[in-house]
């Protein structure tokens, strides 16, 4: 064989490598903004199959029509089903305050009183999570602490929606007037 026939297929292998490596940094891209948007409309949205789930109206129902074993059994479960929810808003508002810190660096009016805030908030939800960890470990079924972390969690949502819309718009608006200034403006013929 001649060299350039090896040379032809090393350049090859080269380039697939390369395509491989370029696309899989694209995919990166692409699932870290996709979770940007996503960002607050996960677990909150599940709470009524939660609450159902712990309702007491359903823990009578299944007591009186499964036997004892069952019934304590599907309590364990619900209660562990409580507890991966539970961790999983968590995780949603720890994915909000990341983005709230984006939003922050990218907003030049950023004062200290919102990040006051934001360690008040990450203060707030950390105790009620914790409470409500612990009534459901324990055995108690804390409905209202539950509603509380989801509210919680959801109000931030809704604020760093509004955030990311006027950030947009922002934006929009400073494109808008460098193309303008640039000549290269709508209304420029």
């Amino acid at each position: 064989m001649s060299l350039s026939f090896y040379a032809f297929f090393g350049l090859v292998g080269i380039l697939l490598l390369l395509f491989v490596w370029a696309a899989r940094k694209s995919g990166k891209q692409e699932r870290t903004a996709r979770a940007l948007e996503e960002c607050g409309r996960g677990h909150v949205g599940h709470l009524p199959q939660i609450r159902q789930a712990l309702a007491e109206t359903d823990r009578l129902y299944i007591s009186r029509k499964a036997p004892a074993f069952v019934a304590r059994r599907v309590r364990q479960e619900r209660r562990r089903v409580a507890l991966v929810y539970l961790a999983a808003v968590r995780d949603d508002f720890q994915s909000l305050l990341r983005t709230a810190r984006i939003i922050a660096r990218l907003s030049p009016e950023v004062v200290p009183l919102h990040e006051f805030e934001r360690v008040r908030l990450t203060v707030v939800f950390a105790w009620h999570y914790q409470m409500v960890r612990l009534q459901l470990r324990a055995g108690l079924i804390p409905i209202l602490g539950l509603d509380g972390l989801s509210d919680l969690v959801s109000g931030l949502s809704v604020r760093m929606e509004i955030a990311m819309n006027e950030l947009g718009e922002r934006a929009a608006l400073a494109a808008e007037m460098a193309s303008s200034l640039d000549g290269r403006g709508p209304h420029v013929a």
